[in-house]
This record gives structure tokens, C-alpha cells and sequence, in this order.
């Protein structure tokens, strides 16, 4: 385990971020515990795959572009009415006591290594809370960052029979030398019969290594649907997690990635289903060029107590060069024996005859590739009902092609 950044990580430094941002003494002592608990803490564990691991956090020189004192963002948010979008200074002053409940309930402030990283660090945070009833729609977060590193933390709160579309992009403003690192945690909680749908489109510069962990509990008949597009970063380390708690509940999680250059893309999609009559549906796509390199995890776990569940998984990787590298790993943990369940992954390039198809019938060689890539991401596409993310997932995919 690499002890290069809390070795040079203070107590003060911490006290700093905490008291900057007026937090009360419960969450002070939360980050000093999440500094002190590093030592211990091995990293995230990384996808295997048969006499192989695909990712290497341990190698990655922390301390030389990790700088806890040294941040700076540009945050636009998008409220709705009826529902409260705010910095984390106003969230902590307006809904404190809501805040106190839920931090660290839904992502283990110590789950390991980064992840108490980014609680001992985070200095931008947003505070999203749909009180009971409320419909809305068109919330936004644009994050841009415009520092070395930048931690960052979300906490999403629909109570009961509230419902909210959350749209969130991540991108690079000022231009910065060397390494750059992007860390992100969201919670996110859903009240019996509530409905959150957070769409996550990453499009970071290639030169920031990028860690994410997004992660929901839904209650009794409550839904909780992700969208998770990863476009830059030079390395992305994400998992995009539900645990399905409340019987009747439901979860969706819908991923897509292109990459090229020397990207490596490590994701993965968990549910669990922990009551009865749970629904889940987890579809990733992504394509690889050049000398890109991807590996999946798809985890579906049905408890014993998970009468009545349905959960299917499909997982397609799409490679444009003979030096680009994919594998996936799909898993089912099954239980409960009354449980309907599938999960298929599959590898592979350009279909041949697709392509002479199009080539005889007078389309140049490179365009029929683009179009057959443009092809080959609508499925995903499709499961995205927010209009707006699905329009910039397009536009990022045409970029990419004409790169």
C-alpha cells in the first residue's frame, strides 16, 4: 500500500479545509479520523481477470500533484423549484442536522484507501435535497477545475415520494503543468417511493488521474438511475454502486467510455439486491482506440432475503486498433433460487462484413468505421432518458471520431 500522500499530510492541513468551510465539530473529527485510519487503509481493490491486474494505483505519485491547500473550482449549479441546490457552507447552515444524518451513510467514510483520502480533503461540495413531494427536473452541476487537484463531494436527498433529474459535468478549466487529480464521492438516498436519476458526464483533461465512487440506497419502491459517461482523464478508477433496500425498489445503471491515446478506463457496476421484488439493469458500453486499454466489472448480488428479483447485465467493449487492450468481468451472486438473472460481456472489433458492406456501396473506409462506432453506442444511448446528456454524450463521441 502506498503511504506517499498522508505522509505528508498534517492534521493542521485538515483543520484548515474543515474550518474554512465552517463545518461543525462532528465532521472535523470525521475527516481527522478518515487521516488517521490512511495508514491502515489498503487502495480500492482493482478488477482481476484470469493472471492479471488491470490497474496499478499503488504506482501513482500522489505527493507530487496532491496539494490539500491548494484548490480552485468553478462550480455552476441549477436549482428547480421546490429544491435546494447549495454550496457546502449553505448547505451545512440550512440543513445541517439532515446532513449530520446522512454523510457516510451511503459511501463508508473509510472504505479504503482514496476514499478516505477524499474525506479527510474534500473542499467543493454540493448538497442536493428534494423534500417530500417535490418533482423536478433540470438540476445542474458543472464542475470545472481549475487546480492540480480537486476533491469533491456530492450528497443527494430525496425524501419521500420526491422525484429529481440531476445533470452533472466535469471538465478542466485553466491549464495547469504536469499531473493533475480528480477525486469524487457521491451519496445518494432515496425515501420510500422516490425517484433520483443522476447523469455524470467526465470529461477531465488527459492529463488528471481520476477517481470516483457514486453510490445509492433506495428505500421501499423507490428508483435510482445512473448515467455514467467517462470521456477524459488519463486514468479513471470508477464504480457506480446501488444497493436496493426497500422491496419493490429499482436501479439502473447505464455507462459509456471511448477512449484513445494511452486512456485506461477500470469501471464498474454493483447492485444489491437486499429485498423483495428488486428490478436491476446494468448496460455499459465503450470503444477503444489506439493504444487504450479497458477492464468492466458487472457485480449483480441477490441476498437471501431477495424473493422475486430481477437483474440483467450486458457489457459490450468495442476496439478500433490492434494495440488496444479490453476485458470484462461480469458476475452473478445468486442467494435466492426465485430470481431471474442473466449477464453477457463481450469483446471484439469492427465487424468485417459490416464494413465491406459499406465500403462496396461507395462509403470511404473511415467514415463507415464512424458511423458503425456512432451505431454501436446507440443502445446505450437510448437508455439515457435525460435529452441534454444524451445530446452532449453524441457531440463527445463525434469529437472523439474526428480526433
Amino acid at each position: 500500500m502506498s503511504t506517499q500522500v498522508h505522509a505528508n499530510l498534517t492534521a493542521e492541513q485538515v483543520t484548515e479545509i474543515s474550518e474554512s468551510l465552517d463545518e461543525p465539530e462532528w465532521l472535523l473529527e470525521t475527516r481527522l479520523d478518515a487521516l488517521d485510519a490512511l495508514g491502515d487503509l489498503d487502495m480500492p481493490s482493482v478488477i482481476r481477470t484470469p493472471g492479471r491486474d488491470w490497474t496499478n494505483l499503488d504506482a501513482l505519485e500522489y505527493e507530487s500533484f496532491v496539494d490539500p491547500l491548494d484548490w480552485a473550482q468553478e462550480k455552476d449549479r441549477v436549482d428547480a423549484e421546490g429544491v435546494d441546490v447549495l454550496g457546502w457552507e449553505e448547505a451545512l447552515n440550512e440543513h445541517g442536522d439532515l446532513i449530520e444524518d446522512h454523510f457516510g451513510s451511503v459511501v463508508d467514510p473509510q472504505r479504503d484507501y482514496l476514499t478516505a483520502l477524499s474525506t479527510a480533503l474534500f473542499s467543493a461540495g454540493t448538497v442536493v435535497y428534494v423534500p417530500e413531494g417535490v418533482a423536478a427536473e433540470d438540476v445542474k452541476i458543472r464542475t470545472r477545475m481549475n487546480s492540480q487537484s480537486l476533491f469533491n463531494y456530492t450528497l443527494v436527498i430525496a425524501e419521500e415520494s420526491a422525484s429529481v433529474t440531476i445533470l452533472e459535468r466535469q471538465a478542466t478549466g485553466d491549464e495547469i503543468d504536469g499531473n493533475r487529480y480528480y477525486s469524487g464521492v457521491v451519496e445518494a438516498v432515496a425515501g420510500e417511493n422516490a425517484s433520483i436519476q443522476y447523469g455524470a458526464l467526465q470529461d477531465l483533461s488527459e492529463e488528471t488521474y481520476n477517481y470516483q465512487v457514486k453510490r445509492g440506497h433506495a428505500d421501499t419502491y423507490a428508483q435510482i438511475n445512473w448515467i455514467d459517461g467517462n470521456i477524459g482523464t488519463r486514468l479513471t478508477k470508477s464504480s457506480v454502486e446501488t444497493r436496493l433496500l426497500g422491496d419493490g425498489s429499482e436501479s439502473r445503471i447505464v455507462g459509456a467510455f471511448f477512449g484513445h491515446n494511452d486512456q485506461h478506463f477500470d469501471i464498474a457496476s454493483r447492485v444489491w439486491h437486499e429485498a423483495e421484488h428488486t428490478t436491476a439493469d446494468l448496460v455499459t458500453r465503450g470503444v477503444l482506440d489506439d493504444a487504450a486499454r479497458s477492464v468492466y466489472e458487472g457485480v449483480q448480488d441477490v441476498g437471501t432475503e431477495a424473493w422475486d428479483t430481477n437483474s440483467y447485465q450486458r457489457e459490450n467493449t468495442l476496439m478500433l486498433s490492434d494495440e488496444s487492450e479490453a476485458d470484462a468481468s461480469p458476475k452473478l451472486i445468486i442467494n435466492n433460487h426465485d430470481t431471474e438473472a442473466s449477464h453477457s460481456a463481450t469483446v471484439g472489433q469492427v465487424d468485417a462484413e459490416e464494413l465491406l458492406y459499406m465500403t462496396s456501396r461507395g462509403i470511404g473506409e473511415q467514415q463507415a468505421t464512424d458511423m458503425l462506432v456512432e451505431g454501436f453506442f446507440v443502445p446505450v444511448l437510448e437508455e439515457v432518458e435525460v435529452d441534454e446528456l444524451r445530446e452532449d454524450l453524441q457531440e463527445k463521441i463525434a469529437a472523439r471520431l474526428r480526433q
